[in-house]
């Protein structure tokens, strides 16, 4: 039919690079705080997008495997705080733990002692800027899909935007087959927990891991991945000339940014790097002639999710700037953190995609199965713009 490539690629949501770009800039901004305050608008704002635009494929459920990871990482530092000791000198003593003695050359390292209030608070406001760190990258690897993803990198990336994208995917299909896995044997009346049924398992999804692989390779091949055409010698010579010096300009803009005598060359020398970088990277995607298969294009929903995200980024970025110690609160005193205002209202800019991002497709019901209360079963739930797209 004529409307339905047109009603596939509407349905298909946004750009994903919108997404990763929105939830890396969150994750800066993460970075400038420890305010546990501000920290933890961010989790609210990335939640909330999540629980509104995440689709039903499998690397949706990475968010909460990265809200575990997070609350693990924060734990872990919890626990160094009070067993190795902290920094931070405190009047407000928790507990006093029995110390280790240590020879004379593990001068400044102590096993146990005193615990103080003021240390444990530290390590929490760090602790919790590293969790919110992982959680906005859990955030993109539930809205993004690593696929379509790998369809929107330039040619000069292509090999090894495969072997990450491949990486990605490697844990969810590995957690679905041990699901399914699970599930058999608990309809077959055998044991699925303890070291029994984790070994009886685990043979199985290895098996299929190593088939899936196989069969990726295969398909690959058949594809003619790694072919590459031909170049002249002066092109080739040009692109890399310009990707190294790109790459090198980068590095240097970026060192002069962050310190106090690079002001002047910093921000001219990181902008001709990326510039030169980019022109390197379209040169070196004439090697690797391909199509695309309903190309993912930047529409003003994506570039308002994107700015949102810069928008937070910057904003967090320049009011440590200027107010540090509104987004970094000490805890020397002891006194409890407060919002700062406009802080927590560009924060806030980042709810912006839940309200101009399509909603997710719904997925396909087969015919005569049970609906969700209130919709309709079948094609008539989805509508005719709805439709969700499968991968090429």
């Amino acid at each position: 039919m004529a409307g339905e490539p047109a009603a596939r690629r509407a349905g298909s949501g946004l750009h994903p690079g919108a997404w990763w770009l929105w939830a890396l800039c969150l994750g800066t901004a993460a970075t400038r705080t420890t305010n546990p305050l501000l920290l933890a608008l961010l989790l609210t704002v990335t939640g909330y997008v999540v629980a509104t635009h995440r689709t039903s494929s499998p690397s949706s459920r990475s968010y909460a495997v990265f809200l575990r990871l997070g609350l693990a990482v924060l734990l872990v530092r919890l626990v160094f705080a009070v067993v190795l000791g902290s920094p931070i000198p405190g009047t407000h003593t928790l507990c006093t733990l029995p110390e280790v003695p240590l020879p004379h050359w593990a001068q400044g390292i102590r096993l146990g002692g005193r615990v103080t209030a003021e240390g444990v608070l530290f390590a929490l406001y760090d602790g919790l800027k590293l969790a919110t760190l992982l959680v906005c990258v859990g955030a993109a690897n539930a809205l993004a899909d690593p696929a379509r993803l790998l369809k929107s990198l330039p040619g000069a990336l292509y090999e090894a935007g495969v072997a990450v994208v491949v990486a990605l995917t490697f844990a969810p299909h590995l957690i679905a087959d041990a699901r399914r896995l699970r599930a058999a044997r608990r309809l077959r009346g055998r044991p699925d927990r303890g070291l029994r049924g984790l070994l009886q398992v685990a043979l199985p999804v290895l098996e299929g891991a190593l088939e899936r692989s196989v069969a990726l390779a295969a398909a690959m091949d058949a594809r003619g991945y790694g072919r590459t055409a031909d170049v002249p010698a002066p092109v080739r010579r040009t692109t890399a000339a310009l990707t190294l010096g790109g790459l090198l300009g980068v590095c240097a803009g970026t060192y002069g940014l962050l310190t106090a005598e690079g002001g002047t060359y910093g921000l001219p020398a990181l902008l001709v790097g990326a510039a030169a970088a980019l022109a390197g990277l379209w040169l070196g995607g004439r090697r690797s002639p391909r199509t695309r298969y309903r190309p993912d294009t930047w529409g003003p929903r994506a570039l308002l999710v994107a700015g949102s995200g810069a928008a937070v980024g910057v904003a967090l970025t320049l009011a440590a700037s200027a107010d540090p110690a509104a987004l970094h609160p000490g805890v020397v005193p002891l006194v409890a953190p407060t919002l700062p205002l406009w802080p927590a209202a560009a924060v806030l800019l980042g709810l912006l995609p839940a309200l101009v991002a399509p909603a997710p497709p719904v997925p396909i019901r087969p015919a005569g199965s049970r609906s969700a209360p209130g919709r309709p079963a079948g094609p008539a739930a989805r509508g005719p713009d709805t439709a969700e797209e499968q991968p090429s």
